[in-house]
């Protein structure tokens, strides 16, 4: 068998010192909590997915607070994101007066442990359901806004020491994670993104019968090269459907 011509080897080299130097890190933030949650696959599949997922897209009361196939199934706060707050404010070093960012906030649940545990920080957040910051704790309303997270964001450059999107940006068709994925990485110090994915065939099943918003079904290779293609150079973290 021939081997590869130099000038490939050497290509190939350039192209992996430059591929490690911009990327971030893989991060195990998200996971534990993802993971405490049971889930019936095929119970979902076969449960007239088609007009659930017609449903769970419109963002609104069915998908937040209405029967569990359409969505959450009542999505209220118990605080369990308060570990995921606390880890990410060990990881980037928050300090108490952080400026922090959260892409898809959903009802806010993640910014008010945030301002829990960091007194003076500055929390902003946006998701493209009326319902969910309409529906947002009272303490933590203010400080959110109705926005599409493919949208040109109205944040200076490095305006926050944290910008997060957790369970977002997979809902994007490729053009608009495009532009997203360019807007966090402009108006962010540091960045973290969590994206669902898969590493095998039984992963990819499970995940398509149990996404009713998902229109990025990639692996984490895949994922990988379009933040690499796209300029990404923040955190990431990928939530399988074992």
């Amino acid at each position: 068998m021939s081997s590869q011509p130099q000038w490939f080897t050497l290509w190939t080299l350039l192209e992996l010192i430059i591929y490690n130097h911009t990327m971030g890190r893989l991060l195990n933030i998200i996971t534990p909590l993802h993971k405490r949650t049971a889930r019936d696959y095929l119970g979902r599949m076969t449960d007239g997915k088609v007009e659930c997922m017609k449903a769970a897209r419109r963002f609104d009361k069915d998908f937040w607070d209405g029967d569990r196939r359409y969505g959450y199934g009542g999505y209220r706060y118990d605080g369990r994101w308060g570990q995921v707050a606390a880890e990410l404010i060990k990881t980037y070093n928050l300090g108490n007066d952080a400026r922090i960012l959260d892409v898809g906030c959903g009802k806010g649940f993640l910014l008010y442990e945030f301002t829990r545990l960091l007194t003076n920080c500055q929390v902003t957040g946006f998701d493209i359901s009326p319902y969910a910051v309409e529906n947002a704790k009272d303490e933590i309303r203010p400080f959110l806004s109705v926005a599409n997270a493919a949208k040109p964001y109205p944040y200076a450059d490095k305006e926050f020491d944290l910008v997060i999107s957790i369970t977002t940006l997979h809902n994007l068709p490729i053009y608009e994670l495009k532009n997203a994925l360019k807007e966090i990485e402009r108006t962010g110090k540091n960045k973290y993104v969590a994206v669902e994915s898969y590493d095998s065939e039984d992963q990819l099943f499970n995940l398509q019968c149990w996404a009713l918003t998902c229109e990025a079904f990639y692996n984490t290779q895949e994922w990988i090269w379009l933040y690499n293609e796209f300029g990404y150079t923040g955190d990431y973290e990928f939530i399988y459907f074992d």
